[in-house]
């Protein structure tokens, strides 16, 4: 049985361009208010239908290579039946397909357990919405 579960929401703006937010140091921050040096598990989820969470390295361009890939499989043009926002909207809705809303991750001794050039990032090509909520919950 675990010890204890914890989960908080935080708002995230994205704005009005496709974007690749990183949410690490809102991670770390989460957990150094509730993990207290446990072992345990992170959920991240996004509890919206056009936006994901990936785990991948920021910085060095694969954030913009990421955004380049979805727009290449996703192309934001009419061939989406789902046709109400802006033009080529439709491919929103699939994005969760892709890039799923959600990441599980470990935390060992309170903090998140990634590799030297991991981020945890938010993964937002929706244009209409500038504003996300993203839910953190920790399980040890």
């Amino acid at each position: 049985m675990a010890d204890s579960f914890t989960t908080r929401t935080i708002d995230i703006t994205t704005g009005s361009a496709e974007t690749v937010h990183d949410l690490t140091t809102d991670i770390a921050a989460f957990l150094d208010d509730t993990a207290d040096g446990r072992d345990g598990l992170l959920n991240v989820f996004v509890p919206h239908a056009t936006a994901g969470v990936a785990v991948i390295e920021t910085g060095a361009g694969s954030d913009a290579d990421l955004l380049t890939a979805l727009h290449d499989l996703l192309p934001a043009d009419n061939r989406w039946r789902h046709r109400h926002g802006s033009p080529g909207h439709g491919r929103d809705h699939v994005l969760p397909a892709i890039v799923p809303p959600h990441a599980t991750l470990p935390v060992i001794d309170g903090e998140l357990a990634l590799g030297t050039w991991q981020s945890v990032v938010l993964v937002d090509t929706n244009r209409d919405n500038p504003r996300r909520k993203v839910r953190l919950s920790f399980l040890s």
